[in-house]
């Protein structure tokens, strides 16, 4: 059975939950309430398994924070050996307008800390990331002060309905590769 590793970034703890920063993590929380799956604590993250039209999907939200998000990512791709072409990050994106996705197999970080960790651990940019974006048109602030807010209450219903577009790229990623999903998606 193909495996995948799908990893979503983000903050643990209460202090961080609603955060746009913790985008990744309530992309994978959105999924795991639609298939009726739990994360279970373990090392270096919360982690969960669900098969997926035979393939054997592992959710990943790393607690290591998001400066170190890349050792959990390392971890786990070399604990359930899954190869790098089978790896899709998840993460918010401060530069990409609110609710815009964006989908490649390589690049920069971005200036995304929880990116360019992982980057360092595993070595290379040649890996899928999903980007959603958080930013808006007239925000004015500081963009370590902007992602660390609080999604406003406007944005909330917005944001759950493209969290279900965010769901379909992943799954949309598994089945057909990336290529094909970039075609559709992006």
């Amino acid at each position: 059975m193909e495996k995948y590793l799908i990893i979503g970034l983000g903050n643990p703890g209460d202090l961080y939950k609603n955060t746009r920063h913790n985008l990744g993590f309530m992309v994978l929380d959105q999924i795991s309430k639609k298939y009726c799956f739990s994360f279970c604590k373990k090392k270096l993250g919360f982690i969960s398994q669900f098969i997926y039209h035979d393939r054997l999907l592992f959710f990943l939200k790393p607690y290591t924070y998001m400066n170190r998000s890349g050792e959990a990512v390392k971890y786990w791709m070399m604990k359930k050996k899954i190869i790098l072409k089978n790896i899709l990050i998840i993460s918010d994106d401060f530069y990409l307008n609110f609710g815009n996705f964006r989908l490649k197999g390589k690049g920069g970080s971005g200036g995304h800390n929880g990116l360019k960790n992982i980057e360092k651990e595993i070595g290379t940019t040649h890996y899928a990331r999903l980007r959603f974006g958080i930013k808006k048109n007239h925000f004015y602030q500081k963009k370590d002060s902007y992602v660390l807010k609080n999604w406003e209450n406007e944005e909330i219903n917005d944001l759950f309905s493209r969290l279900d577009v965010g769901i379909q790229i992943i799954f949309s990623f598994v089945i057909n590769g990336l290529q094909k999903t970039m075609n559709i998606f992006n």
